[in-house]
């Protein structure tokens, strides 16, 4: 393979050969998993796409510089979002469909002989289901599959550098920011002042789940406060997540 070949991360930029020449026991494939769903009237739908691709691009590059092989196929841009629904453009799926959709992907790395699969989660409504479906796909395959949501596995990193909230919220400072260091063409900067809720209902407290309507926890879309946000502490927070990630999938005590 030429350099560039070599160096590449993207499964879908490969040839079936190519990939299969990278099938090795110790390539993690990264699959990211989001979401197409409202951020308040300053972000574009795709956020939740656009940073798990972000997140798993990052940390797979990471992993090659430190002689880990990886590869990082399409992000699955469509999850559990039906809380969203009222706000408009969003996109949903229910549980099954969901499950079967990202097990199935699994499953099909798995069987082109990869041992080593991870599913990075960037959308908070797909959490718990990841966790199941991971342990679901390692025991019927045989393979670890490791389930993670990003900003979950670097709460203390996020906590340190964001400003007015302990770790990502939705369309918040946290979103926001890192919206401002990859896509700013995403961001309506015009209109982050608006996106500030004027109604907050908190979530359940920690150890309790239950659904609630994004519509009666916020009138705008939004929890959080956006208006700290920057491009730098966007960039800073994408690099301390491939850090964290990257470090831990090199660990093969994370996949005995």
């Amino acid at each position: 393979m030429t350099n560039d070949i070599a160096t590449e991360v993207f499964w879908a930029r490969l040839t079936a050969a190519e990939i299969q020449a990278r099938a090795t026991p110790e390539t993690v494939v990264l699959i990211p998993v989001a979401s197409i769903e409202q951020h308040g009237p300053h972000l574009a739908v795709g956020v939740d796409t656009v940073l798990a691709g972000a997140v798993a691009e990052r940390t797979a590059r990471r992993l090659l510089a430190g002689g880990t092989p990886a590869l990082v196929t399409p992000t699955i841009w469509s999850g559990l979002a039906e809380h969203h629904m009222a706000f408009g453009g969003t996109m949903t799926l229910d549980l099954a469909t969901f499950s079967a959709l990202v097990g199935g992907i699994a499953r099909s790395v798995a069987r082109h002989g990869f041992r080593r699969i991870a599913l990075v989660n960037g959308h908070g409504g797909n959490t718990e289901a990841i966790g199941s479906v991971a342990i679901e796909m390692t025991r019927s395959l045989g393979v670890p599959v490791v389930g993670l949501t990003y900003w979950l596995a670097n709460a203390d990193t996020f906590g340190a550098i964001l400003e007015s909230q302990p770790n990502v919220m939705h369309a918040c400072e946290a979103e926001t920011s890192m919206m401002m260091a990859l896509a700013p063409d995403c961001v309506r900067t015009d209109r982050i002042q608006a996106a500030v809720p004027k109604r907050f209902a908190p979530p359940a407290p920690p150890g309790f789940k239950r659904s609630r309507p994004f519509a009666e926890m916020t009138d705008t879309g939004v929890i959080g406060d956006p208006r700290s946000a920057s491009a730098e502490k966007g960039e800073r927070l994408l690099e301390a997540a491939a850090k964290r990630l990257s470090e831990e999938f090199s660990r093969p005590e994370l996949w005995a």
